[in-house]
């Protein structure tokens, strides 16, 4: 009798739970970011060939579907279609593999990402979100090893290899960099203790002063919308470190060394093609998104702009929250493009760095930059805290100091691309010099008898 009536509990829960409202507000947001992930590939893959005909004076897709914009449409057709085709010597089971683990922990990082105040997976509110993300970022490398060492080929091996110790080295400044926004939440939490949630660290990036407060427009506007408390302002530089580590981690130019066409065919995805080739260029434009979530999510307020706060405060109707949900993915997704924008506009413009060039700047810039803002992070605060000084100047002091070393090292990097470049162009000028020099005789002799 006591087994029957626990099943019925058991049973009842279970239902009650089925058709609960967190149960749908679930599934929504999980069908919502797994559809996001899936056309983002197909619209960014589209704006890409525009953006980079319109960058590079070049006409861009025109003939298929109006102005070209029907051309991803039947790409993913053809690649649907398409004849999966591996060698035979290939190892098969990793060969198979190594797509599936290279594109889920894209779809996975998205759990700690919230597109709303309401639109958002159970996983957002997690306490450990920023380190959930930096390990599904840090799984990709063992889907590039995987396909590069499973097909047998040279080309495929050395691209495995590059891809490995370019993500292994950008790993460490990536996770370096999101250490300031952990200290800074330390600070500004009253308890002394801050958080590495993703949603907490939204919250924090929203102030309770702002013009106008208790006047209703005003408080419309800038109600969870307070862009001064942004942490781009107070990090600059850890927000383009963090960035150009994106870059660097999904294998985009300039950092794209790991699949050269120049000099190692397509590197470790040589030997795919079909659908399997297409997971992995998936992956690649979900990478994308994900990284300039993250950094919106961390570095610029997140969902947050002009009434999200104030319409879906406790007590709104349910249409206004609707509203103001609506808003929020509206003004998180346009700052997501916006920096994927910034993907392609780099990828239009800078050349490929050379592998030399690729270690040390990770090595011997970006490291020791990212540990010394941590130091001088606690260090400002300290000295501010003991003269009593309020968090407020603390912040300012920060920015201020964080906006002179963003030039400082935009700097230095120009300085060291052109000495690396010339170092490296050492040795053919030298050449071409010697052999200049070679040919001054005889043409002084042609020049002498011409004038006899």
């Amino acid at each position: 009798m006591y087994t029957v009536i626990m099943a019925d509990d058991i049973g009842s829960q279970l239902i009650n739970g089925i058709f609960s409202w967190s149960f749908l507000q679930f599934i929504i947001a999980f069908l919502s970011f797994f559809g996001f992930v899936l056309t983002s590939a197909i619209i960014l893959i589209l704006a890409e060939r525009k953006i980079m005909g319109w960058m590079q004076d070049r006409v861009g897709p025109i003939h298929t579907g109006p102005w070209g914009l029907l051309q991803t449409v039947a790409d993913v057709g053809k690649l649907l279609m398409k004849e999966d085709i591996h060698a035979a010597l290939t190892d098969k089971s990793l060969f198979l593999l190594a797509p599936s683990v290279f594109l889920a922990p894209v779809i996975a990082a998205f759990a700690v990402i919230p597109f709303s105040p309401y639109l958002q997976l159970p996983g957002t509110a997690l306490a450990t979100g920023i380190v959930y993300y930096v390990a599904m970022s840090s799984i990709d490398i063992v889907g590039v090893v995987m396909s590069g060492w499973s097909s047998n080929n040279k080309y495929s091996l050395i691209g495995g290899l590059r891809g490995a110790a370019q993500m292994i080295s950008y790993e460490l400044p990536l996770v370096l960099s999101l250490v300031g926004v952990v200290m800074l939440t330390s600070i500004l939490a009253n308890a002394g203790i801050g958080s590495i949630s993703t949603q907490q660290i939204i919250n924090f990036q929203s102030s309770s002063l702002w013009p106008g407060k208790g006047i209703p427009f005003w408080d419309f506007i800038f109600q969870g919308f307070t862009p001064w408390a942004w942490f781009f302002l107070v990090q600059p530089l850890m927000c383009l470190i963090y960035y150009v580590c994106g870059l660097a981690e999904t294998n985009r130019a300039p950092f794209d060394l790991p699949e050269a066409e120049s000099e190692l065919v397509a590197g470790y995805l040589t030997e795919y093609s079909g659908m399997r080739w297409a997971m992995f260029y998936l992956g690649e434009y979900g990478n994308m998104t994900i990284v300039s979530a993250i950094a919106v999510t961390l570095f610029l307020g997140g969902w947050s702009g002009p009434g999200v706060g104030f319409l879906t405060a406790p007590g709104m109707a349910f249409g206004w929250q609707l509203l103001g949900n609506l808003l929020g993915i509206g003004y998180f997704i346009t700052k997501v493009y916006l920096l994927c924008f910034v993907f392609i506009w780099v990828r239009s413009t800078l050349p490929r760095l050379r592998a030399d060039q690729l270690m040390q700047f990770t090595w011997l810039i970006l490291i020791p930059v990212t540990l010394g803002n941590i130091l001088l992070t606690a260090l400002i605060y300290l000295i501010l805290s003991s003269f009593g000084l309020p968090n407020l100047i603390f912040l300012i002091v920060l920015g201020v100091v964080n906006f002179i070393l963003l030039g400082g090292f935009i700097l230095v990097i120009s300085r060291a691309t052109v000495a690396t470049t010339r170092q490296a162009q050492a040795p053919a000028i030298l050449a071409q010099r010697r052999a200049a020099a070679a040919q001054l005789p005889e043409r002084a002799g042609v020049a002498g008898s011409g004038q006899k």
